[in-house]
């Protein structure tokens, strides 16, 4: 008989034991109490609603210790805007003409994770980019910015209380520059400078719920040596600004087998300076980006966990949607 259906069989006859009977047969209760307990090989729903989560928040969970794990995703993303374009002669406009634009995001990453001790993750992201820009027929299909994450876990993991993790991530500029190409005729594939981003996450498990947020700040180094051409002037320094965003959701699980999370995350730009050969500078108005995602974990097997989702901007500045799948990639040469 199934163990779950032999607990309630057992709860229910012991809870219709007279009073006398129960004082005469403690050997009885004792036996329905052990089968009323959890075994050893039984599913912990808090382990398995965490597991489902980790697949899908890499934040909040670490490898480990000799672990290998590689994960692939898809992500798509799409932004429309209007653009205006004015001829300015003498102090007086010319021409205008209000022109929409449309880009598509299309970005295939490779993770890697290692778990070096059980407290400390390390990994790599990869990731390949497609754009193409509807308006101008511009496309381009090219890596993106490689980047490095620490992930460290203080204190241990403790059922029930609140899990913190610390992370570090370098982001390289090994993706096409925006600030070294043909504006006119080219797309850029990565932000164009080195950028540090350290941060903190927090995770706590109230089953069937886990609620979870994090708060990170990042460092994005100047870029100088440049020779683009902008607007007539040659662009030789760009000093972008820091960033700081932060996030907060939760997840809620469906069965042992399925979990929905839903996030809101807010970011903030400093403003960019631009420094042009002649002296002159321009200056990029800081930002404030707002994102909700929507997100499906599914389990299909022991050992895969599909994570799909969906993302709306919330602000001016955020791409209008997202889509995206991830799942683990099962090599057996990575297996501990």
């Amino acid at each position: 008989m199934n163990r779950w259906l032999m607990r309630g069989f057992l709860l229910c006859s012991v809870a219709g034991l007279p009073a006398i009977g129960w004082a005469q047969d403690e050997s009885t209760v004792d036996k329905a109490r052990d089968a009323l307990a959890q075994q050893e090989e039984d599913e912990d729903s808090s382990r398995q609603l965490e597991e489902v989560f980790q697949a899908a928040e890499k934040n909040y969970s670490l490898q480990q210790e000799g672990v290998h794990s590689l994960n692939y995703s898809f992500d798509y993303s799409y932004t429309g805007d209007q653009r205006l374009d004015l001829a300015i002669t003498d102090g007086s406009i010319r021409n205008i003409d209000v022109v929409p634009s449309a880009t598509h995001n299309f970005t295939n990453s490779f993770s890697y994770d290692y778990g070096f001790k059980d407290n400390l993750t390390v990994g790599t992201r990869i990731p390949l980019v497609v754009k193409y820009d509807t308006q101008d027929e511009l496309s381009l299909y090219d890596i993106g910015d490689v980047s490095f994450t620490a992930r460290w876990q203080p204190l241990a993991y403790v059922p029930g209380k609140i899990s913190t993790t610390l992370f570090g991530t370098l982001s390289t500029k090994t993706g096409t520059s925006p600030y070294e190409i043909d504006v006119n005729e080219q797309l850029s594939s990565g932000s164009g400078y080195y950028s540090i981003t350290g941060g903190a996450s927090a995770s706590k498990v109230l089953d069937p719920v886990v609620l979870f947020g994090s708060l990170s700040l990042a460092y994005n180094m100047p870029v100088d040596d440049l020779e683009q051409v902008r607007g007539g002037r040659l662009l030789e320094e760009v000093e972008p600004g820091f960033g700081l965003s932060g996030s907060l959701g939760f997840a809620y699980s469906l069965s042992y087998d399925i979990s929905l999370s839903i996030s809101a995350q807010l970011s903030y730009t400093d403003e960019t300076v631009l420094t042009f050969r002649n002296g002159d500078q321009a200056v990029a108005q800081d930002q404030m980006t707002g994102f909700l995602s929507m997100s499906l974990g599914t389990r299909i097997s022991d050992t895969t966990i599909i994570n799909t989702s969906v993302g709306i901007g919330l602000t001016e500045d955020a791409p209008d949607f997202s889509l995206g799948v991830s799942l683990p990639i099962n090599i057996s040469g990575l297996k501990d």
